[in-house]
């Protein structure tokens, strides 16, 4: 099942973490960040699609090095929608962190320094999205909206932003 689908999934799931309040913080947090900003929500969220790449891969390494549980434990961690810092230094080394800075910097047309002060914030709304599959009676249990983050074929077709709008239009019904 897809990406997209296990994130709406949740929201119908009792037994998922996943909420309607938890995606409206989500997207709220977003448009706070366009005005704290100054820039538009559609290049803040091409800015979180991005980093949400850089957290496939890095979470998709700390899996493979250190087992499924380490993920999600990552994702139980750090998700959120306030900054955290130790959000990004726990999935980026320096030189991964200066990486994702250029890709975003370079695609979205920010400057390298918003980018870097926006990346505590986008971090842990992305790991928020995840955290939507996490099970409310055993948090280190199988979390498919994680496991269909990670398993993707790596086409970069999965986009963190369109997820949320997803998931705020299933809310909207």
């Amino acid at each position: 099942m897809s990406f997209l689908n296990q994130i709406v999934n949740a929201l119908g799931n009792s037994e998922q973490e996943a909420s309607s309040g938890q995606v409206a913080s989500m997207l709220s947090t977003v448009d706070q960040m366009s005005d704290s900003y100054g820039t538009d929500p559609s290049t803040v969220q091409s800015a979180l699609s991005i980093v949400g790449n850089h957290v496939r891969s890095a979470l998709q390494q700390k899996r493979d090095t250190n087992g499924s549980e380490q993920a999600q434990a990552l994702v139980n961690q750090y998700s959120g929608t306030y900054p955290n810092p130790q959000a990004v230094h726990s999935l980026f080394s320096p030189n991964q962190m200066d990486g994702v800075v250029q890709a975003v910097a370079q695609k979205t047309g920010m400057n390298a320094g918003m980018v870097q002060q926006m990346l505590p914030i986008l971090v842990p709304l992305v790991l928020n999205l995840l955290q939507t599959g996490t099970r409310a009676q055993n948090p280190q249990g199988g979390n498919p909206v994680l496991n269909a983050f990670l398993d993707t074929d790596g086409d970069g077709d999965v986009d963190i932003a369109d997820a949320m709008h997803m998931a705020a239009r299933h809310m909207s019904r």
